[in-house]
């Protein structure tokens, strides 16, 4: 089988997709004169493609799969196959929002109070598309960065722009109006590739490694010795995937216990145990969790 010609986003996801890629256990190292890394595998080649454009290569067969958003997939309406979602960004494993957004005292309120009005953004098809299926007629006009500035200075009466948080929206004396639009990144391939039952094998591996890896960052490992006359309230305070992993310690009257919990719950949970008689507690952090 002849390599595998892996999409990688330049620009804002480029380092984020790096280290994902690293904790599914492939080194993916970028090169600053060109736009091909390199990976540890001989089976992959990598390249480095802008967001916008990915879709596009992949639907054609230029690379056979790649990482984009799905805004950039409904943007650019390729035709490709959605192998996996991976919700992850530069700053958080949340996912993103496309919003609309006016100046703090603009008299919009709603979507369909754009009518007439004059809107910029970078995801103009996107845009059109959703002002045409509600009946509004307005003017999308591409921006090519700044986008919410051009509010800010009255260039035009409302954006469509990205953010995770709206703070910075926010801090820009903007007010958003409506979400649009609930994107994340997506693994895509192309449909050729995924009828070739050798590539589309390989395809799913990395997909299944990469989730592994995501869902691993919001769980940590706990272990901790327990009396076992107080197993029972210790274990009432776990929630895990199944059951905690319970093992007799050389002392009869002490069990081992170990368990999977969600690591934003650790810390209300390690007081909640000391309390409940557990001891020599030891929180490990997760690379792949299946």
């Amino acid at each position: 089988m002849t390599p595998l010609k892996l999409g990688i986003p330049k620009g804002s996801l480029e380092e984020a997709t790096i280290a994902l890629f690293a904790q599914a256990g492939w080194r993916i190292t970028p090169h600053a004169r060109n736009y091909y890394p390199d990976i540890d595998d001989p089976t992959i080649r990598c390249a480095l493609v802008r967001a916008q454009e990915m879709a596009r290569y992949v639907a054609r067969g230029t690379l056979d799969l790649g990482l984009t958003g799905l805004d950039w997939i409904l943007e650019t309406e390729a035709d490709v196959a959605e192998v996996c979602t991976l919700t992850y960004s530069k700053a958080s494993n949340r996912p993103s929002r496309w919003v609309l957004v006016v100046p703090e005292h603009s008299p919009i309120e709603r979507v369909e109070d754009l009518a007439g009005c004059k809107i910029a953004t970078e995801l103009v098809g996107f845009t059109r598309r959703y002002l045409a299926e509600r009946g509004i007629e307005a003017e999308v006009e591409f921006s090519w960065g700044a986008t919410e500035a051009k509010a800010v200075e009255g260039l035009v009466d409302a954006v469509v722009e990205i953010t995770e948080t709206g703070s910075t929206i926010r801090a820009h004396g903007l007010r958003i109006v409506a979400d649009l639009l609930i994107t994340d990144t997506r693994l895509i391939a192309n449909h050729t590739a995924m009828a070739d039952p050798a590539r589309r094998t390989r395809i799913e591996q990395i997909a299944l490694m990469l989730k592994a890896a995501l869902a691993a960052r919001q769980k940590v490992a706990l272990k901790c010795n327990v009396p076992a006359d107080k197993l029972d309230a210790v274990v009432a305070l776990l929630p895990s995937l199944h059951a905690p992993t319970v093992s007799h310690l050389y002392d009869k009257h002490w069990l081992a216990l170990e368990t999977i919990v969600d690591a934003t719950a650790v810390r209300d949970l390690i007081p909640s145990l000391c309390a409940a008689g557990a001891e020599g507690i030891l929180e490990y952090e997760l690379r792949k969790m299946v």
